[in-house]
């Protein structure tokens, strides 16, 4: 016997807000639009131990750029003061700076994971991955908002 389709069954949706020019709604499938960049990582997280995996996924910088920052691009220093706040289903948050992502200065490969391990992230939405990072706290599973800043207001 089929079923109805539910909201349970709709794909998850990533809401880019804040101070973007294009603020969008994105689902896994919109992201697999974009150039997809691999990351092989390991990193430790508290609670289980030393963790190893592969995911693929676009560039957050990328994405990001689309939305089209309300920053004067062509002044290297107004992109200082943005911030990145990106949120998941269950709560937790991690923060990053503009400057982490830009290729102007840090240059970290930070992803919008839309696959771990090969296996799809569809369902349960990207992840935040970040390569660099030695300890696990700032990657975001099911992210569900990404928030950029240059004013630094508060999540509502």
């Amino acid at each position: 016997m089929s079923r109805s389709p539910t909201a349970a069954d709709a794909p998850a949706e990533v809401v880019l807000t804040g101070d973007l020019r294009r603020p969008a709604r994105l689902t896994v499938a919109a992201l697999l639009s974009w150039p997809q960049h691999g990351a092989r990582v390991t990193f430790e997280c508290a609670g289980s131990g030393i963790r190893r995996h592969r995911f693929t996924g676009p560039r957050l910088h990328d994405v990001l750029t689309a939305a089209d920052p309300v920053f004067d691009p062509t002044r290297r220093k107004d992109r200082l003061r943005f911030l990145i706040a990106v949120r998941g289903a269950d709560g937790h948050h991690a923060l990053l700076s503009w400057a982490e992502i830009d290729p102007d200065f840090g240059r970290a490969p930070v992803l919008l994971a839309v696959s771990l391990d090969g296996t799809p992230l569809d369902g349960t939405g990207p992840q935040l991955v970040l390569p660099q990072d030695r300890c696990g706290a700032r990657y975001v599973s099911g992210i569900e908002a990404i928030r950029v800043d240059g004013g630094y207001a508060a999540w509502h």
